[in-house]
């Protein structure tokens, strides 16, 4: 089962989905509560899950489905990789973690792996638990590390490469994510931190001590 607020993305996954052998798919939908009441009607095996979406998020989502049937299995696939998603989606329940640079082989491993009860994560995902776990990181505190402006881990992240003056397709290759996916975290953190441009955002990178 497919869930995705924005319906190209939604429409585009089952359509890929549907080419894949051995995938059949059950549904899709547009929100976090229609997949809660879907999932008992369809019972796929596995749920493909966005994170950000209207009404309730994939987190909550993702939380919900697991304790009324936690036969169903749960990748997230979506834009955001910072430490405060991954960290909340895992913890809720979530088997699998991938954003959406992943093609269709990574999303075929990932249902059959979820599926066959084992875990797929994304590589860049696997580096941050490992760093987490080696510097002594708790899951929990490392989402709920203070920054500020309610700043996420991987908008700092950008934040820190922009101070340093790195463009955004060197971000992109810095951190394993693809130019759209800096561009979000940048409107993110533009937004949070009221900054008009990458200008601003130096000063507030040095300001804050996230200048690296």
């Amino acid at each position: 089962m497919v869930v995705d607020d924005q319906t190209v993305v939604r429409e585009g996954l089952v359509l890929l989905l549907e080419l894949l052998p051995g995938i059949e798919v059950a549904g899709a939908c547009g929100d976090g509560e229609q997949a809660v009441a879907m999932v008992g009607d369809l019972r796929p095996d596995v749920v493909l899950m966005d994170l950000r979406m209207p009404r309730v998020d994939g987190v909550e989502a993702t939380r919900r489905i697991k304790e009324s049937h936690p036969d169903v299995g749960i990748v997230v696939l979506t834009t955001y990789a910072d430490d405060e998603s991954i960290f909340a989606a895992l913890r809720a329940g979530a088997r699998g973690y991938l954003t959406k640079d992943a093609d269709a082989d990574e999303i075929a491993r990932a249902v059959a792996a979820v599926r066959g009860g084992a875990s797929q994560l994304d590589p860049a995902v696997q580096r941050r638990l490992v760093e987490a776990v080696a510097v002594g990181e708790s899951p929990h505190r490392a989402a709920q590390s203070a920054l500020p402006d309610g700043l996420t881990r991987r908008e700092a992240e950008v934040l820190t490469l922009i101070a340093q003056g790195r463009s955004n397709s060197e971000i992109a290759g810095d951190l394993f994510i693809s130019e759209a996916t800096v561009k979000t975290h940048i409107n993110n953190l533009f937004a949070k931190a009221n900054l008009r441009d990458r200008a601003q955002a130096v000063t507030y990178a040095y300001r804050n001590g996230l200048s690296g």
